[in-house]
């Protein structure tokens, strides 16, 4: 969905050889408006390139519904991003606060949940949620971002899971 708003994607995965394995299978499934979009998404390994993060100004993570290893993420992360780059997850399942349980005051301030509905590139509703530690700053750079570049209808939900629309 970045991608196709015309924003430079790094995709993450386990390695580099499967971040790029997904590339073939994004254009085939029809996940980019155009095809050249493709270009815009660098495949990249978790372990190899994480520091690569360091530049990003948003970083949403995507992974496996589990406590554990998302926080485990998320202290990696916090480790190479910059200070005022965002972090969310794209869970519906997990609430905000167990997630940033542990984690310092500067990363819970620039820390929400962006829970994108699939496929998202047809799909505009968008749920976000802000904990209470989180920067109006933050939320509302998300929001301006995925409502005026990825066309997104936001909608504000209650840290608990499920939010509104999968209840």
């Amino acid at each position: 969905q970045i991608a196709n708003a015309g924003v430079p994607v790094l995709l993450l995965d386990v390695t580099r050889e499967t971040a790029a394995a997904a590339i073939p299978r994004l254009l085939a499934s029809g996940a980019f408006m155009l095809p050249s979009n493709a270009r815009r998404v660098t495949p990249l390994g978790i372990d190899a390139d994480l520091d690569a993060l360091s530049g990003c100004d948003w970083v949403v993570e995507a992974i496996v519904e589990k406590l554990d290893v998302k926080q485990d993420l998320y202290r990696r992360i916090e480790a190479v991003r910059r200070p005022d780059a965002i972090v969310s997850s794209n869970t519906s399942t997990i609430r905000l606060a167990q997630l940033t349980e542990g984690a310092s005051d500067d990363f819970r301030r620039h820390f929400l949940i962006t829970h994108f509905f699939n496929p998202p590139r047809l799909m505009r509703l968008l749920e976000v949620v802000r904990g209470p530690d989180t920067s109006q700053g933050a939320a509302n750079a998300v929001t301006d971002f995925a409502d005026r570049r990825l066309g997104k209808t936001i909608v504000r939900c209650k840290d608990r899971p499920g939010f509104i629309a999968n209840r």
